[in-house]
């Protein structure tokens, strides 16, 4: 495997990114599923493989061209998009089901998606009465 640069990258570096996805995938469930209430940092992640923060978080950069942290927020602007369409829980409901102070929740959401979960809620409806569809998973 090779990284952005054509760098060669070991079959270690590729399993400790493997691994750090199936973790952040498992805590991002059991958030969902108020399992847990508090949302883990690079550190716990890290603690959770017996593997160093930095150690990580660099292996993490290399292997995936990305941050731990911007890996983590797009996982959870796609699962809380699928929230926003397919539940009646309150925007709010969704941030503080994910650690997240709603007006926060909000400024990340719009970072990635462009719009507000309120407007993302709406324009979606307001497609889906316009084509006749119902709620969908994205």
């Amino acid at each position: 495997m090779e990284d952005k640069n054509g760098l060669h990258i070991s079959y270690r570096k590729k399993q400790i990114a493997d691994k750090f996805l199936a973790e952040l995938d498992k805590h991002l469930a059991d958030l969902k599923n108020g399992n847990v209430e508090t949302a883990y940092g690079i550190r716990q992640i890290a603690e959770l493989m017996f593997i160093d923060p930095n150690h990580l978080s660099d292996t993490i950069r290399k292997v995936l061209g990305k941050s731990p942290c911007s890996i983590f927020e797009e996982k959870l602007v796609d699962i809380c998009k699928n929230l926003i369409i397919n539940s009646d829980e309150t925007i709010g409901e969704i941030a503080n089901k994910f650690d997240y102070e709603p007006s926060n929740f909000i400024k990340l959401f719009k970072r990635y998606t462009g719009t507000t979960p309120l407007q993302f809620r709406n324009h979606y409806f307001l497609n889906a009465m316009n084509s006749g569809t119902e709620k969908n998973t994205i």
